[in-house]
């Protein structure tokens, strides 16, 4: 198989894993189903392996065909991005740039950062999905992601924005009708707002021991609120209604105001959460996605409330 065929072949195969069928990539590339199924089946030849699973409704990725994807895509990009480098040159960064992020951060912390990024380069364009689910970027078609937690180790890359913090407050209100807790054991006697993750169990609070050791809580028997949205436990417990475990970005500017305060700080457990934005990885990335990236990770590095020391917290306990 000479260069050009193997370039077609690729072509083949990777838009018959995107698009499911042999007859739907044919339209995509112009070209007959036959050609397109010719083409993946002399692939398989060269390369020794099957790819894909054939039958007369579906097509499956093999083993082998999921790992030969992902390198082809990564191939792909790299041609792409070659000749958007080249053209960038002359010309603006230009296109347009999906991001999918979760909504309490997108809106908090992404959309202060996008006008600036469109005054400076007029040429872009940006659509953002606000979703607290994982997305796969690449069958999605996003270019960028914002994700929390524990990032587990993947094909994407990953930038760094902050440590992700973890605080339990209350509103002086609540605090003053219900006192406050001085020892983990307290919570049992407390009003609490717990979070519930898209339907999963409910997020446990954890507290350290003198000796470094670990304890877990569960909020659950105790909530007299369950709630999805990390926004919405920052208001919960603004308005009073109890106790809730918060993200201390989502938190500072009330922290800052005194309308919430933090309790059993040197107690809890802040977590080992992180948050990245991520991207397919790429031998060359797109201009538009490149400044794009950049532009957002100089505005978060600007954002205080994602770089709050856990130090400074000690000013804001009931």
């Amino acid at each position: 198989m000479d260069s050009s065929q193997r370039v077609r072949a690729i072509l083949s195969f990777v838009q018959a894993a995107n698009t499911g069928s042999f007859a739907a990539a044919a339209r995509a590339l112009g070209v007959s189903s036959a050609a397109v199924s010719k083409n993946v089946a002399g692939l398989e030849q060269a390369l020794g392996v099957r790819l894909m699973n054939r039958t007369t409704r579906t097509l499956s990725l093999t083993a082998e065909g999921s790992a030969f994807l992902r390198q082809a895509r990564i191939a792909l990009d790299a041609l792409d991005s070659a000749i958007d480098a080249v053209a960038v040159q002359r010309v603006e960064p230009r296109g347009r740039v999906r991001i999918s992020t979760s909504a309490a951060f997108g809106r908090q912390q992404l959309m202060p950062a996008l006008p600036s990024l469109l005054s400076r380069h007029p040429a872009l364009s940006v659509e953002v999905d606000f979703d607290d689910r994982v997305v796969d970027l690449v069958r999605g078609g996003y270019d960028l992601a914002v994700r929390g937690g524990h990032i587990a180790d993947s094909a994407l890359v990953s930038r760094s924005i902050c440590r992700m913090n973890l605080a339990l407050v209350a509103s002086p209100s609540y605090l003053a009708e219900h006192g406050v807790p001085v020892s983990p054991q307290d919570l049992d006697q407390h009003r609490l707002i717990a979070r519930r993750f898209l339907g999963g169990p409910v997020s446990p609070w954890n507290f350290r021991s003198n000796d470094d050791s670990i304890t877990t809580f569960e909020p659950a028997h105790a909530a007299v609120l369950t709630l999805s949205a990390p926004e919405t436990l920052v208001q919960a417990a603004c308005d009073g209604s109890g106790v809730a475990q918060v993200g201390v970005h989502h938190a500072w500017a009330h922290l800052q105001s005194g309308a919430l305060k933090v309790v059993l700080h040197r107690q809890h457990d802040p977590g080992s959460y992180e948050l990245v934005m991520q991207y397919p990885h790429r031998a060359l990335m797109a201009p538009r996605v490149r400044v794009t990236l950049e532009h957002l990770l100089e505005a978060f590095a600007r954002d205080e409330a994602l770089h709050v020391p856990l130090e400074a917290l000690e000013a804001c306990m009931a």
